[in-house]
């Protein structure tokens, strides 16, 4: 049983089989995948499962907090399990692949309070962008 599984079920969430189905797909690590990636490897396991039901769990799962909505270019949001352990994103810049990173240090005390306009800040999104081994490589 994934994490998200026992994080959903640990919330009393009504588990059907198609919301079974999504959590189950989204289980793993540096998973970050668009709800029509989600659908496709949703119908895989179980056909009868509409774009518009992984659509409304996927929604729900946000809601909760037990997913992070992720955009990390202008295309397709990506759904991501890892939602209860502060991390960055590393993209490539050549295929999209995407990774959960934890860097050291603390990005909201980098940025100085002269640049902070006043602001109360608390919540720092950072992104690193480059080019995977593959792309690299090709």
């Amino acid at each position: 049983m994934s994490d998200l599984l026992e994080r959903l079920r640990g919330r009393g969430w009504r588990m059907t089989a198609q919301r079974r189905v999504v959590a189950e797909v989204l289980d793993g690590d540096h998973v970050h995948l668009t709800a029509d990636e989600v659908h496709a490897r949703a119908t895989a396991k179980l056909p009868e499962i509409s774009r518009a039901t992984v659509y409304n769990t996927l929604g729900e799962m946000v809601t909760l907090g037990e997913v992070l909505e992720v955009s990390t270019d202008r295309r397709a949001k990506r759904y991501d399990p890892n939602a209860h352990r502060p991390h960055q994103h590393l993209v490539c810049a050549g295929c999209g692949a995407i990774r959960d990173v934890h860097a050291s240090g603390d990005p909201l005390a980098d940025l100085p309070a002269s640049e902070r306009f006043g602001f109360t800040v608390s919540e720092v999104e950072v992104t690193y962008r480059g080019l995977c081994p593959d792309c690299t490589r090709a």
